[in-house]
This record gives structure tokens, sequence and C-alpha cells, in this order.
């Protein structure tokens, strides 16, 4: 029920990876493990309490941590953060800080900073025009809007990453893309409203396809399609909890939270034409293993005063070799709740995402085949 033309290109002249899992089941954590390859808990991005950063929240990513910008800029690569953030809106942990010569985004979640007046929490969100959502518009450390227009955010954020493609095309460039769509609230322009079946989650991932097409189609009008690796994936799984405007896991148990496989498996395609073997790839992977990979390259060393949890998946993208990853560990805050190894998964801790069963500690752990189940 969703038109994804761009995409389907994209991973049937690239590669499609479908073991391929991400640090943690909600923002904050997820994203911190895939700019430093490092586990979240190494980092202090994760909590048992307030699992993500909030607009009064005074803590970020640690300045002392590399990223895969500050560590790419030591081989000359131009950087850019383009959409949301959320590892630390005040000053000192802004992208520029962290290795991003320039930014321009939503600092945090696009349903933060809402006056609800009595509106509930979900009721609003999912009707935005009930709520106002206050989210600043950042140009490097300047407030460009506020509130942000997020029907054209998306938009806007693919402009800016064709903007920077072409003025950076005459030497190595890094851009992270991080939309805040399919976040709730949900917004769309106005080209894409009721332009799928899917209602308006629907017309969102439509549009987000277009903006992964034009990417595409910048990097081929400037002759840089085959000497560039782009990589499309998610943050976490679909936030059941709203329903038709949360997105699905398909076949996968559970959702955006929890660390059951919907939670923390995710969609991941890797397109470079002049750099990837196109197949699809049944080995294991995270985006923890993006900065590693990236360096590997890019011909840049990894600090050697730090453990990093990532490998280097660029024998299987070239397609010299396979995944040096055969180990999964799936956080939950501060803790393990469950290891997958190989094709196997042992839960030792299982708990609702958001509300419903409780936490519940399992001896002997829940064992699957993930092949099979």
């Amino acid at each position: 029920s969703i038109k994804t033309p761009m995409l389907d290109e994209m991973a049937n002249t690239g590669q499609k990876w479908t073991n391929f899992y991400v640090a943690a089941s909600v923002c904050t954590p997820s994203r911190a493990g895939l700019l430093t390859g490092r586990l979240p808990i190494r980092t202090g991005m994760c909590s048992d309490k307030r699992r993500v950063l909030f607009p009064d929240s005074n803590g970020g990513l640690p300045q002392n941590e590399s990223t895969i910008a500050s560590l790419l800029k030591t081989a000359g690569y131009a950087t850019a953060c383009i959409g949301k953030w959320h590892l630390g809106h005040l000053p000192e942990y802004s992208p520029n800080k962290r290795g991003f010569d320039y930014y321009f985004g939503i600092p945090y979640s696009n349903d933060m900073d809402g006056q609800f007046d009595g509106v509930p929490y979900r009721e609003g969100c999912r009707n935005p025009d009930l709520v106002r959502f206050n989210v600043p518009l950042l140009r490097n450390s300047e407030i460009v809007e506020r509130p942000a227009d997020q029907t054209t955010i998306t938009r806007r954020y693919t402009e800016e990453a064709i903007s920077f493609i072409e003025q950076n095309q005459e030497a190595p460039f890094f851009i992270y893309l991080a939309h805040s769509m399919p976040h709730v609230p949900l917004y769309r322009s106005e080209e894409f409203e009721n332009s799928s079946l899917a209602g308006i989650y629907g017309d969102v991932i439509e549009e987000l396809d277009w903006s992964v097409g034009e990417i595409l189609e910048s990097l081929k009008r400037n002759n840089l399609d085959e000497n560039t690796l782009v990589v499309f994936t998610s943050d976490n799984g679909p936030w059941l909890i709203f329903d038709d405007h949360g997105g699905s896991a398909g076949l996968l148990s559970g959702g955006k939270g929890g660390t059951y496989e919907g939670g923390m498996r995710e969609p991941a395609i890797f397109w470079g034409p002049g750099l990837i073997e196109p197949e699809v790839v049944m080995d294991l992977g995270t985006t923890l293993d993006l900065l590693p990979t990236f360096c590997a390259m890019a011909d840049v060393a990894l600090p050697v005063d730090r453990t990093y949890d990532g490998y280097d998946l660029s024998p299987a993208l070239t397609g010299s070799g396979t995944s040096p990853r055969d180990v999964v560990y799936y956080y939950r805050g501060t803790q393990v709740f469950a290891i997958r190894k190989g094709k196997f998964k042992a839960h030792y801790i299982t708990q609702g995402e958001y509300g419903g069963p409780e936490r519940t500690v399992h001896d002997p752990p829940l064992l699957f085949n993930l092949y099979v189940d």
C-alpha cells in the first residue's frame, strides 16, 4: 500500500541487509551508537528512567567521544549533519562540537516542546492540529524558525543535503542525514497529501522515498555516484502505540522501545555502483559497524585509547568476504535484555515497550532460532 520505487531501485542495484540492527530501540542511545561505533552504555547515552534526552536535559554526547564526522575530518572530509540530532541541545553538545562543519535541523524529537493544554499526548501527536509543537529549526547555532514548519521539513532537509553535495563535490564529504519523519507527529508536504493508500503514514514514507531519489540523482548528476557510499536505515522500530501512524515491523514481533526483533532489527540498504557488490546479504550487521567500516574505506585509523563495538563490513560490501559480526547485544537502558549469537537469540529479560506486560526475568532464558521463528 506504499510505493517506494526509489528505495526499491536502491536495494536492487545495491545491497539489502536482512539481519541488520541498531544499538538501542529508542532515539538517543541508538544515534549515539551509530555515530561513535560504541555501545551507548560506554558513552553514558542510556538511562533506565528517561531513555532519551529532553529539552530540559542538561547532558549530551560527551566531548571526548570521537564520531564518524570527527574521524573523517582528519582525512580532509567536509562534514554535515542535517535533520534530527537528539544527542544534546545545549551549545557544548551541538553537532558543530562533534565534528560537523555544518548543521541544519531540529535538535531533538519533533514531538517535544508541545503545548498540549489538556489534550492527551497520544491524541495530540496523531492530530497535531490540536497541539502547538514549538520545536526550533537551527542552522548551526542560530534558530532560523520556531516553531519549525514541519510540513516542509522533509523537502528542506533534502534540499540542504543536495546543496552540500554540490558545494563539496571537488573533495570528499560525509553527510549524516537524519530525517525527522516518520516520527510522530506526522507531517508531509502538500504535494504528497493523499498520495498513498496507507494514509498519512504512507504519504510520509512516499515523500522520504522521493527524497532518496533526489539525493541519488544529485550524485549521478555530479558524477559522484561511483565513488560515494550511501546507507539507508532507521534508528528504531515502529512506534506501535500510535497504530497506523507508527508504522509496521512486518513479520517481526514488537516495536520501538523493546528488545524483540521489531524494536531493533531494521531495514538497511547499502548503495554505491562503483563500490558495492549488489546482492541480498543475510550476515549480521549493526549501525555500530558504520564507523569502523567508513574509516576503513577512507583509510582512517581508529583511536587506540577506547573500545569499539563495531566491525569493518567492507569485505561483505565489496564481495571479497563476509561480515565478521556474530553477536548482537540488545540493551534496554543500561541492561542487556537479550543476546543474539549466529541464528540463536536468548531473551534473559522481557518487558512491554510502553506499558503492557511487566518486566519478567527468565531463568533459563527464552531461546529462539531466528531463522525459523
